[in-house]
């Protein structure tokens, strides 16, 4: 639509678009209020018509209204606790949120039941004894579950021991009976450099796939043998783009010494054949992907091994990723409010738009049709805010739809 030559008019027109495009509350005004433009010319009525239609759709767009018209669901709320992990098994459907330990702390891990957060597998290990300590979470970072119904937790604080060292653990639990049956330590690995952040399960080949961005490498871990291996370390495809900084929200995610968040190789998503690992840097905007036939076989040179990368082409910033069934690989869109997704043609979808969706972290998919996640909403924290607090509480986690599965 075209409004014509009524210029002096522009700068209210600006003014409402501003403010509907950040909170997008068309839906509580009564349009018809934008009648206070005086009728002396045919272009404010012009205006008057044009307005609300173009709010309307413009703020449908913008909140969760795709082509396939995609709907954003809360699951849960948390008040002021910063949710990371998200995972949904595939058995019975049950939902899981893991918390860093940051304040205020209340939970590491809980359980969401009919919309309440319960700490799981139980009071005893939700409570914080010391980083260091083997009983109990510590921070805990991320979560995933397998079809063998169980729960993969990690609980990763790095940097918090003396002089640096960090306290890493993978535990194993079996959701039939609540009961924690294993727990890796990574006792081979220099704990003063890794930063395990994602992990995945391979039960086809006895291996656990984790990003280490501290390391810039992928980390294979033997689930039967506890054996650890670093791959890839430094490659250009583990680590950020230098110079490459996030722009959310209109601004640099820095802090105030103009020091701006970057993350090495970050997320992670293993496809549902186990047949490919998908990965990426956050501060990066290519996506690739692994066979996992060479990431299992320890003969490879790293040339060798590098040579087995994809480079699938540039998907924007990400933070988070997941693999369906299908074998699209669903990506956080942070800069664009959004969730998109690869499908296996190599095209980029728009899976749903929503302001609410602000830094959006981690996924799991539910055997009810959706795809879970958390917004953790770490660019709007006091450390990239000049001290103050931009966060859209209480924080949340969403559902939102899957396409036809």
């Amino acid at each position: 639509m075209c409004f014509g030559s009524f210029k002096k008019d522009n700068e209210r027109v600006n003014e409402y678009f501003s403010k509907f495009r950040s909170k997008c509350f068309v839906q509580q005004l009564n349009i018809f209020k934008l009648s206070f433009l005086p009728l002396h010319n045919i272009n404010n009525l012009r205006l008057q018509l044009t307005i609300p239609l173009f709010l309307s759709l413009f703020c449908n767009a913008g909140h969760g209204q795709t082509a396939a018209k995609s709907k954003l669901i809360t699951v849960a709320t948390f008040g002021h606790h910063r949710p990371i992990g998200v995972t949904v098994s595939p058995v019975s459907n049950r939902v899981f949120v893991s918390f860093p330990h940051s304040q205020p702390f209340q939970y590491a891990l809980v359980e969401i039941k009919n919309g309440q957060a319960e700490p799981y597998p139980d009071t005893r290990w939700n409570k914080f004894v010391t980083f260091a300590d083997k009983s109990h979470f510590s921070n805990v970072q991320d979560l995933t579950t397998d079809d063998q119904n169980n729960l993969w937790v990690l609980d990763a604080a790095p940097g918090r021991g003396p002089g640096g060292i960090g306290y890493f653990k993978l535990l194993r639990i079996n959701l039939e009976r609540d009961a924690v049956e294993r727990i890796y330590y990574f006792d081979d690995l220099d704990k003063y450099k890794i930063a395990l952040n994602d992990v995945n399960i391979d039960h086809v080949r006895g291996l656990a796939y984790l990003s280490d961005p501290g390391s810039h490498a992928i980390v294979v871990l033997n689930l039967a043998t506890g054996k650890s291996r670093i791959l890839l370390k430094d490659h250009p495809a583990m680590l950020a783009t230098p110079g490459l900084r996030l722009h959310l929200d209109g601004k640099d995610v820095v802090d105030l010494h103009d020091n701006a968040f970057v993350s090495n190789v970050n997320g992670i998503a293993l496809t549902t054949d186990k047949q490919y690992l998908y990965f990426r840097a956050i501060n990066q905007l290519k996506l690739y992907r692994i066979k996992t036939d060479c990431l299992a076989d320890s003969t490879l040179s790293y040339s060798q091994l590098s040579s087995c990368i994809e480079d699938m082409g540039e998907t924007g910033i990400c933070h988070g990723m997941i693999a369906d069934k299908l074998g699209n690989i669903y990506l956080s869109a942070s800069p664009d409010h959004a969730i998109k997704f690869l499908s296996p043609d190599g095209k980029l979808h728009t899976l749903i738009v929503d302001s609410r969706i602000i830094w959006p972290d981690s996924f799991g998919i539910g055997s009810d049709g959706f795809l879970y996640f958390s917004c953790s909403q770490i660019n709007r924290s006091p450390a990239f805010n000049a001290g103050i607090d931009q966060t859209d509480y209480p924080y949340r986690v969403y559902k939102v739809a899957l396409p036809e599965q």
